[in-house]
């Protein structure tokens, strides 16, 4: 089968790969018709997160179920299903604890031996260990490139704003607005944030959170405080978002986050920083990281997608074909689309 790989930091290719084969009762087999390319895959594509060269890359993806191992009760061959980015086996101390994405034994799709050695989804076919809570059906109405969003991006958005515990009537800025950052926006004005202040540096990215109900701001030619504490009455935000994954923007969530507020970095981060505890310490801060619970997520940002409150399909600026990887790889790091999906 077709499968897009890493080689080394700014290349990947397309390359021939064996057909995956059910390894467990709960394994199931999907073939893949759509697959997404993810600010997360750019970390790897830039060497930022390392893995080894030749492994399969992806972590989004919508397909057909083909094959099923005895132990897969929730779906079945012929099943239309999203896969979330990452597995869970349900039965740790963490999964009994709804702390799917702090798995024992989860594995993240994609991201080489660091993460669980598990094959990516940008591929003809994948491998979906822990099938019964790793894979959803997908409603009959909803197309590929919406559904592609709830088993990460969107999944990943309502998780930062569920985590910075956004009320009704509550402000919310929302640092880099990339897809998770627009579906961050989408998440706070669903949850009744009455003031969501977008901050970014590219002007259709701005443009798309202002469209989504967010104040846009830009990072270079506004000031993105005095903006804050214009839409706050100088009190600063109820939760900042930080969906960008580097220092500055953790800083400035920071700032802008009022006394007792709540900064959820959501970025993802791969080395040491340095953050200004004082700032923290003074504001009694409360600050919450790390991977998105989407599991957890999954079946409430499906309802709500399916129900009109979530809708991730502006976010698609491109159609691409698997073949052409190469080239998608190219464009997202030029930042000239939010969202490309890749058809085998």
């Amino acid at each position: 089968m077709q499968a897009v790989t890493f080689q080394a930091p700014g290349e990947v290719r397309v390359e021939e790969r064996p057909e995956p084969d059910l390894l467990a009762r709960d394994d199931a087999i999907v073939n893949v018709d759509a697959t997404g390319v993810c600010g997360s895959d750019l970390h790897i594509y830039h060497g930022r997160v390392a893995i080894e060269p030749g492994f399969t890359l992806g972590h989004e993806f919508v397909g057909t179920v083909v094959a099923a191992g005895d132990g897969v009760t929730q779906v079945t061959e012929g099943d239309r299903v999203l896969g979330c980015y990452c597995s869970a086996c349900g039965n740790c101390f963490f999964c009994r604890r709804g702390d799917f994405h702090q798995c024992d034994d989860g594995r993240v799709f994609g991201h080489g031996k660091t993460l669980g050695s598990l094959q990516g989804a940008q591929a003809e076919r994948v491998l979906v260990p822990h099938a019964n809570l790793t894979l959803r059906r997908v409603p009959e109405e909803m197309s590929d490139d919406a559904a592609l969003f709830a088993g990460d991006v969107m999944g990943t958005g309502w998780h930062a704003v569920d985590q910075a515990g956004v009320r009704a009537g509550e402000a919310v800025a929302v640092l880099g607005l990339g897809p998770v950052g627009l579906c961050a926006v989408q998440a706070a004005k669903a949850a009744g944030a009455a003031t969501i202040v977008g901050i970014d540096s590219v002007e259709d990215r701005l443009e798309a959170a202002e469209a989504f109900g967010a104040r846009p701001v830009h990072l270079m030619e506004d000031e993105p405080r005095a903006a804050v504490k214009d839409a706050t009455d100088g009190r600063g935000v109820d939760a900042g978002i930080d969906a960008v994954g580097h220092p500055d923007a953790l800083e400035l969530a920071c700032r802008l986050t009022r006394k007792a507020g709540t900064v959820a970095a959501i970025g993802v981060y791969a080395e040491r920083v340095q953050i200004h505890m004082g700032v923290v310490w003074i504001k009694a801060l409360t600050l919450k990281s790390g991977q998105a619970n989407v599991i957890g997520h999954v079946d409430r940002v499906l309802a709500m997608m399916a129900g009109g409150l979530l809708d991730p399909t502006p976010l698609v600026t491109h159609h691409m074909r698997l073949a052409d990887a190469p080239e998608a790889y190219a464009v997202y790091d030029r930042r000239e689309a939010l969202k490309i999906v890749m058809t085998p």
